[in-house]
Order: structure tokens, then sequence, then C-alpha cells
């Protein structure tokens, strides 16, 4: 199999066209006509990524986070980027990126979260395209019984195992509906309001984006990396339906770059 084909089965799943206009996802380094041997999955590709791939064998590293995101005017040791790409490039390592097409499609990073947290009746948050499509930023749904407010909290953090969260106080004694939104979710607050959530669970809010709230919604901040984990999973999923778990592997390395003491 030639890793053209592999891409191909992530581009069929969430079409690059649904990418944001600020985005580049896609191929970003590497020939998709060599044979493939075998994946990496990851959030992020750092150099220790890189480094994995190649202790490994892998040929394909498959990320969330696009490496180049901004244009690159030369590829020198200067930073991790161009360091990654030279080494990439040096080793015959094809990098991958599904960024905000994975974030916008249906059943895509949000639905995942929602997936852990087990919501029902579930709508999009944010819709973007065709409406018949199911595609758009976030999700909004119900827990199968209300929880309180502290104990689904905890749950969150288990769930989603966030060394910290940082929250809103409670606005209610129960938590019923709920909505998500992986990655950086603050432009989507109104909508999580409009849409009667009792709470918002995104990552990267602004200190004074906790204001908005005026005891109307809860908002837990669990991070960015922590809302995007379980990205590989989607990955995973697509490819080993058809082709061997063996040829699948996630990444070892935590390429969160936020520490907590």
């Amino acid at each position: 199999m030639y890793i053209k084909e592999i891409i191909s089965l992530i581009e069929d799943y969430a079409p690059l066209k649904l990418q944001a206009s600020f985005d580049n996802s896609g191929l970003l380094c590497g020939d998709p006509e060599r044979e493939l041997t075998s994946i990496l999955l990851c959030i992020d590709v750092t150099e220790e990524v890189i480094k994995e791939a190649i202790d490994k064998g892998h040929n394909l590293i498959i990320s969330h986070h696009p490496l180049i995101f901004g244009g690159l005017k030369h590829i020198t040791p200067a930073t991790y980027v161009e360091r990654c790409v030279i080494h990439a490039i040096k080793h015959d390592i094809t990098i991958y990126a599904a960024h905000t097409n994975m974030d916008v499609v249906a059943n895509g990073v949000s639905g995942r979260m929602a997936d852990k947290l087990n919501l029902q009746h579930r709508q999009i948050l944010q819709p973007e395209g065709d409406p018949m499509a199911g595609n758009g930023f976030g999700i909004i749904g119900e827990l199968q019984q209300p929880v309180e407010s502290i104990t689904f909290l905890q749950q969150v953090k288990e769930i989603f195992r966030c060394d910290r969260l940082r929250y809103t106080a409670p606005h209610t004694p129960s938590i019923q509906r709920v909505a998500v939104c992986g990655g950086a979710g603050a432009s989507f607050f109104k909508q999580a309001l409009t849409g009667r959530a009792d709470i918002y669970i995104s990552g990267d809010f602004k200190y004074h984006d906790f204001f908005l709230t005026e005891n109307r919604i809860m908002i837990a901040d669990i991070g960015h990396y922590e809302s995007e984990q379980f990205t590989k999973e989607i990955f995973y999923e697509i490819l080993t339906k058809k082709i061997s778990k063996f040829a699948v592997q996630f990444s070892e390395i935590n390429t969160n770059p936020i520490k907590y003491l």
C-alpha cells in the first residue's frame, strides 16, 4: 500500500475542503508515492515524535496539529519546526495533518468528546456548510440523567486526564445539558449559552471569558491538548478498517507543552 492511499482514507472521512481558511491541513512533508511501512499517530509533531518514528521504522506520521502552520522562508536548524522537517526529509518520513477539517466533520474531535461523556440528543454547536451534512464546530447534548455539578467536574477531570481544571462557580445544583468543543472554543461561548447548556467544556479560555457567564452557565477549561487527545483514536479507527492494526501505532510521546506543579 502506498502513502497516498492512507491519505485518501483520512480525506474521505474529513475532506480538506472543510478546513478553515487559516489552516494548513494536508500533506506537509514527504512523498505520497512511497510505499508505506507503518504509521505513527500523534497530536503534535515534535523532535521527539520524529525520533520515535525513526527508531520504530514508521515512514508516515499523521498528526492533528499541522507542523507547518505559517509559511517557511528557509529550512535551517533554527527552530524546532525546521529541524523536524530536516530530519523527516533525511529519513524519508512523510508528515500529514488533519486539523480543522477533523474539528468540523461530523463525528470528529468534538464528537469524540461527546462520546466520552456519553451525551445524548446531540446537535452541532456552530454548524458549517451544508446543514444536511451535520458538520460544524462543537457539540451540545444531554447526559442520561442530571449529575451534581462538582461530581460532574470530577468525572470530566478523570475522563480527560486533566492535571488541573479551571471552572466557574456552579450556577445550578446539577448538570444535564452539556456543550463541548475541542481545542480553543471560547469563540463559541454564545452558542453554548443560546443552546441552554448548563456547562461549556473546551480549552484556551482567557481570564475575562470567565466573567461572561454571569451565573447563567458554567465554563470548564480542560486544556487544549486534553480536549483533543482522543483524535488519535479517530485516526486509528479510520485506518484499521482498511489496514492491519500492526501497521498503525499511537505515539508514546506526550506532546502537551503545558506542565503543571
